[in-house]
């Protein structure tokens, strides 16, 4: 009769933790979150849908979230992934306050605390699949910041994760200036975010934008934008390319 060798480690079903791997080919995904400085803090955009592969599945998803006292956190990618970074963060904020001290971390630090998680799990071939838009305000320094899904990141005054790198960054550094008001930058945010759905076939017409200033976070409710779809482009958009794919 064989018996189990106790100094061997427990395996479950599905195999021992270590050899756990998860998110290697994402399901559940949302597309662009774009974020700018302005004069009293920082505004960031998302829709709010998320695509099940490559069909629009939900259409109510936030991927937008306040972060402690100073902090608003805004993602893009696998939706699951980012709850999990959400449950490391709750943790990391709760462990802050325990500390009773007088003191909050800042979106410097949460920032900071990210790249380090992002790079960390990237390292063990089993990252978290999230390019992540960081922005806060403490003691009246403004601060915004991305870092993408191996640990890349860095500092702006206005930045974008997925197709709004692209499509978003452009109108941004034509148009942005870091003195604008609230109302000229939520413009200019609705303005990205509509050709990000002209362009983007992830996109959903509706959106959120969220600010977040000395006085903490507010995250509007969400809203659809004006559109044309008139646009000679829109009505026939094979002319010139018949007979290819």
């Amino acid at each position: 009769m064989n018996m189990v060798d106790s100094a061997q480690p427990f395996k479950t079903l599905l195999g021992p933790e270590s050899d756990s791997q998860r998110t290697q080919y994402p399901y559940v995904t949302g597309t662009s979150v774009v974020g700018v400085k302005y004069k009293d803090g920082i505004l960031m955009a998302s829709d709010m849908g998320a695509s099940y592969g490559s069909t629009l599945r939900y259409k109510s998803v936030e991927r937008m979230k306040p972060i402690g006292k100073h902090s608003l956190l805004g993602a893009s990618g696998e939706i699951s992934d980012f709850q999990e970074i959400l449950h490391y963060l709750d943790e990391l904020i709760l462990y802050d306050n325990m500390w009773d001290d007088g003191n909050s971390l800042g979106p410097k630090e949460v920032h900071s605390y990210l790249t380090r998680v992002m790079y960390n799990r990237r390292n063990k071939f089993n990252p978290f699949w999230n390019s992540l838009v960081l922005g806060g305000v403490k003691n009246g320094q403004k601060y915004l910041g991305t870092v993408s899904m191996i640990g890349v990141h860095f500092e702006d005054s206005h930045v974008a994760t997925g197709f709004g790198n692209h499509l978003a960054r452009p109108i941004l550094r034509e148009e942005w200036n870091e003195n604008m008001s609230y109302e000229d930058g939520v413009k200019l945010l609705e303005k990205c975010m509509r050709v990000l759905l002209y362009r983007d076939r992830s996109a959903v017409n509706k959106i959120q934008i969220a600010k977040i200033t000395e006085e903490g976070v507010t995250i509007s409710r969400p809203y659809a934008l004006k559109t044309f779809w008139e646009f000679n482009a829109f009505k026939n958009p094979t002319v010139g390319a018949e007979g290819s794919w």
